[in-house]
């Protein structure tokens, strides 16, 4: 993967979509609030659909 996953953990609310979305990827962290733990745990489109389900759009790609 050239570009890796990114969560803005400032602005997650905790409603741990992503990690139902995409649980491969991501896990709930300190503070109830999301992290990537396996940033190579699922293909790109697996993880594009779990930064479309993001309510408040904190997951990003990174270069």
């Amino acid at each position: 993967m050239s570009r890796i996953v990114v969560v803005d953990i400032d602005g997650c609310i905790g409603c741990e979509a992503c990690v139902e979305e995409c649980p491969e990827v991501f896990s709930m962290g300190p503070g109830d609030l999301a992290q990537v733990f396996n940033p190579e745990g699922a293909d790109e489109k697996k993880i594009e659909a779990a930064m479309e389900i993001c309510p408040v759009n904190c997951i990003f790609w990174e270069d």
